[in-house]
């Protein structure tokens, strides 16, 4: 019918455009159906605009719940975005106070493991001292024992050793030898005073005076205590003593006395009258009974060395041994001072060395006492 009707329309004037014409009785019909016609029309017209603004209230009123469902969307995403914000930031605080509880950790164990170290380095140094000090009561002991060794064994039944029979020597000979030791000639001149019941002369005071070079150098050796011959205390003891002292005729047999007496590897042993050893060498380089080793002299032999563990024997003339003992001797004192086993003062200790040093120039001048 509206289809009809908007035919008609198409083919009649527009409402509006009414002619101010009277109608006539044929035209009231036309005029009543025109008026129903628009009737329909304006209702049709109203309900398409009821259904315009149904649908427009409609929309508005879908708009309105959809803000507010996505407000409530958004005030739901707000919250739990603030949830997890404080959720983060209690993630943070656990995390730092593990960082911070971590590098405490760190930090005791560092400290732990440095006073570990400490204590390890403290007990090792503890056990390095306790080992010197063995060491050095061994090689006390080793020295003591070869020095009474060589003091037992040069006492025979033919030739005893007066030192370690004070009965044998006379009365006016020991009372003598309680002070300084004399010459061959002093003494004899001495034995026959006494043996004239003529009473000597009392033996004069010796006076000494500190060389100020001298004692410099040893204060500064004993400070630092060492064997290396580098320094000046034992660089001048090794030019004006030692190496005099053992400089003999045959130089290479005299080298390797000085390296047997530095490493503390020389013994010296009497000679057995009624035997005589097994040569391992030619008797020209190890000499004999009769003849010295070091000097090459026709000489009465009444000791031999071996150097080391060689098993070779060098017969020596006494000579040759008091310079080979006061040089031992030397060295026996020092090595005690490097050891700490001197307890005595500085000052007693310098004039000690310096009687070794006497006893040094002394032998290698040839003066040697009658026991050797």
């Amino acid at each position: 019918s509206q289809v009809s009707f908007e035919e008609e329309s198409q083919k009649q004037p527009t409402v509006g455009h009414w002619k101010p014409l009277m109608p006539s009785e044929g035209n009231k019909e036309e005029l009543e159906r025109g008026c129903q016609d628009a009737a329909g029309v304006a209702e049709t017209q109203s309900s398409e605009q009821l259904n315009v603004s149904r649908l427009r209230s409609s929309s508005v009123e879908i708009r309105e719940k959809g803000s507010e469902f996505l407000k409530d969307e958004l005030h739901k995403a707000q919250k739990e975005l603030k949830l997890k914000d404080k959720e983060c930031e209690r993630l943070s605080k656990v995390r730092e106070q593990l960082e911070q509880e971590l590098e405490e950790l760190t930090a005791s164990l560092f400290e732990e493991a440095h006073k570990m170290v400490r204590e390890a380095n403290t007990k090792q140094a503890v056990a390095e001292k306790q080992l010197r000090e063995a060491r050095g009561k061994i090689d006390m002991l080793q020295a003591e024992v070869t020095a009474l060794k060589t003091l037992v064994i040069t006492s025979t039944p033919s030739s005893p050793n007066r030192e370690l029979h004070p009965q044998l020597q006379s009365p006016s000979k020991t009372g003598f030898r309680k002070g300084h030791g004399r010459n061959k000639s002093t003494s004899s001149a001495m034995v026959s005073a006494a043996s004239q019941n003529v009473a000597p002369e009392p033996v004069s005071r010796e006076c000494k005076e500190v060389d100020s070079i001298l004692f410099a150098e040893f204060q500064a050796w004993k400070e630092s205590p060492t064997l290396d011959k580098s320094c000046s205390f034992l660089d001048r003891i090794y030019r004006e003593d030692i190496g005099p002292c053992l400089d003999f005729t045959k130089q290479e047999l005299s080298e390797l006395v000085r390296v047997a007496v530095e490493q503390n590897t020389l013994t010296i042993e009497p000679v057995a009258s009624q035997s005589l050893p097994v040569m391992k060498v030619a008797a020209e380089e190890c000499g004999g009974p009769k003849k010295c080793a070091l000097s090459g002299l026709p000489r009465t032999c009444k000791h031999r060395i071996m150097l080391g563990d060689s098993g070779n024997y060098y017969y020596i003339s006494p000579s040759c041994r008091a310079r080979i003992t006061a040089v031992c001797n030397f060295f026996t004192y020092i090595r005690y001072i490097q050891q700490g086993l001197v307890r005595q003062d500085v000052e007693l200790m310098y004039w000690e060395v310096m009687r070794l040093r006497r006893e040094m120039s002394l032998a290698k001048l040839g003066f040697y006492p009658s026991e050797m």
